[in-house]
């Protein structure tokens, strides 16, 4: 048991998105502004409340400068940190360690990207792989092309179950008012659609949207001041295995089989306990890899698990019920959302898409090519 985690000493209060679709005008800055100031807003805070910032933007070396600027924030702790799509999961594991400590006292994390509408103009930051550049791949997708096709080779796994992570997050898509895209989808539409890089296809592939999102941390102390149904943090732990695809050691196991274990010590639960999974899922292999080293279903066995709908709406696990990055939602880096989502469903806000007696969210951000995993376990207060 990891001991050192201030498992259940602080919150999540409050939650909020900004822009999700398209935001014409906006800058990745503006919108994680907007989405910032909203989530203070509903609990009757304000910026100058805050202390404690931490945010990564794709296009601001320098975001959380800029955000704490931009909002009149004069933080005693700020993180900046940037492991992509995971580093929002590792900002709430520091928040957490850093209220617990007495570091700050509000704690905001935020994120927000226009990628959509800048048509190209937004300035990356990800510098070319020297090794892997000249064959000039499509990166990402072709990075988890790789992954794909390795577990295919090793276990069975087909374009079809592929495709029933495509069709499961669009279900619970077409629950969520705020999903980009909400028509209808099948199988046949995924494997109908265009080869990408192959065994991928256009389905296969998230969504490229504008967006933002942001939540609010406290002391457990004080987390019933500001919401009825808070999310305590039990755990959150992270792990990096590569950079590049081609040093990936193993091309179908993540850092998840690191990190969760350890979130699971620390959080006092296991996989069977969690009620509802919020997952990265950039491409659908994702969610097949995760599933499966978080300790869901086995290895090898995650294209059979995800068959008949069994993470869609009625199945018998609850898996990206916001319709995730393929159909909800995916402005540069997920991982935030993943939260926002476990924390609306442990809140009890989530329309028609809430599932019922939701005590235990596991919610996991990846970040590079399959490079850096980070989980966070989030309870209710029955869980403490």
């Amino acid at each position: 048991m990891d001991d050192t985690f201030p498992r259940g000493r602080t919150a999540i209060v409050s939650n909020a998105t900004y822009g999700l679709g398209e935001a014409p005008g906006l800058s990745s800055m503006d919108l994680a502004a907007h989405a910032s100031v909203a989530a203070l807003a509903r609990i009757g805070l304000t910026p100058a409340d805050v202390d404690g910032v931490f945010i990564g933007l794709p296009d601001d070396y320098l975001s959380g400068l800029t955000l704490s600027e931009y909002l009149g924030i004069k933080p005693r702790i700020s993180d900046n940190n940037r492991t992509g799509g995971s580093a929002f999961q590792t900002h709430v594991a520091w928040a957490a360690m850093a209220l617990a400590a007495g570091q700050c006292d509000v704690a905001l994390i935020a994120y927000g990207s226009n990628q959509r509408t800048a048509s190209g103009k937004l300035v990356q930051s990800n510098r070319p792989s020297p090794y892997e550049g000249p064959y000039r791949q499509l990166l990402p997708i072709s990075s988890y092309a790789l992954a794909a096709s390795r577990h295919m080779h090793l276990y069975g796994t087909t374009r079809r179950q592929l495709a029933e992570v495509a069709v499961a997050a669009r279900g619970w898509a077409k629950l969520n008012p705020e999903a980009f895209m909400r028509d209808d989808l099948t199988i046949e539409d995924c494997l109908a659609a265009r080869l990408v890089s192959d065994p991928l296809g256009l389905r296969d592939c998230c969504l490229v949207t504008d967006g933002a999102g942001a939540i609010v941390m406290v002391r457990a102390d004080r987390a019933r001041d500001f919401a009825p149904k808070p999310a305590y943090v039990l755990g959150a732990a992270s792990a990096v295995t590569h950079r590049d695809i081609t040093n990936m050691p193993d091309l179908t196991v993540t850092g998840v089989a690191e990190a969760a274990p350890r979130a699971y010590a620390q959080a006092r639960v296991k996989p069977a306990d969690i009620d509802v999974v919020e997952l990265y899922d950039a491409f659908s292999i994702n969610t097949i890899l995760f599933l499966e080293d978080a300790g869901f279903c086995p290895k090898g066995e995650g294209g059979r698990f995800v068959e008949d709908g069994a993470i869609g709406p009625g199945g018998r696990l609850p898996v990206n019920t916001n319709g995730g990055g393929l159909s909800c939602v995916h402005p540069g880096m997920y991982g935030l959302f993943t939260i926002i989502e476990a924390t609306r469903q442990l809140a009890g806000e989530a329309g028609a898409r809430q599932q019922a007696d939701v005590n235990l969210a596991f919610a996991q951000g990846n970040g590079g090519m399959l490079s850096s995993q980070a989980v966070v376990i989030l309870g209710s207060e029955a869980t403490l």
